[in-house]
């Protein structure tokens, strides 16, 4: 009997010493993630291997890429360490997840600028985003751009303040209307 009080006891010994490893030097309580494995841009996208990312920055090694993938590509020729990207290039991920559908097969590729996060279109136009927040809202705002009548070409949009959007150049076509 006295070894089942003592079993007992330091079981009970590991559960507090793990609670409080936890509590002092643990990121919090682990918890399920759902990986999404729709692909939104590509590393490495001249390469003979390249690796799509999802959404959230999970790098999907696993992945078949088709040969005439239409994914944007990111500034980078092989995957980083890590499952997951991490600073600028998950910025530039988070950005390119939310491109509306009609506008998808002209997003040509990103990459991060003195002023934070720009795309580049096929047709050469830079759409500058800065920082990935409201993102969606960025998009939308340069859709209305590009779809404006009266521009017939120009260089860049600024979208910092999706707003106050601002415009410049005429040196680069604008896409086709899908």
């Amino acid at each position: 009997m006295r070894w089942l009080s003592r079993t007992v006891g330091v079981i009970l010994m590991v559960i507090v010493v793990a609670f409080i490893w936890q509590r002092l030097f643990g990121e919090g309580p682990v918890a399920p993630r759902l990986v999404s494995s729709q692909p939104v841009a590509l590393i490495g996208a001249e390469s003979e291997d390249p690796v799509a990312v999802a959404a959230d920055g999970t790098i999907l090694t696993w992945f078949p890429v088709p040969e005439e993938s239409t994914l944007p590509s990111l500034p980078l020729d092989v995957p980083p360490e890590g499952p997951r990207l991490k600073g600028p290039m998950l910025e530039q991920v988070r950005v390119l997840a939310a491109v509306p559908l009609p506008l998808r097969p002209y997003v040509a590729r990103s990459y991060y600028g003195e002023s934070g996060v720009d795309v580049e279109l096929d047709s050469g136009i830079e759409l500058r985003f800065g920082e990935a927040t409201q993102a969606a809202r960025k998009w939308r705002a340069a859709a209305a751009v590009l779809a404006d009548p009266s521009i017939e070409s120009l260089d860049y949009v600024d979208l910092h303040a999706p707003g106050h959007v601002a415009t410049g150049g005429s040196g680069h076509a604008l896409p086709p209307i899908p």
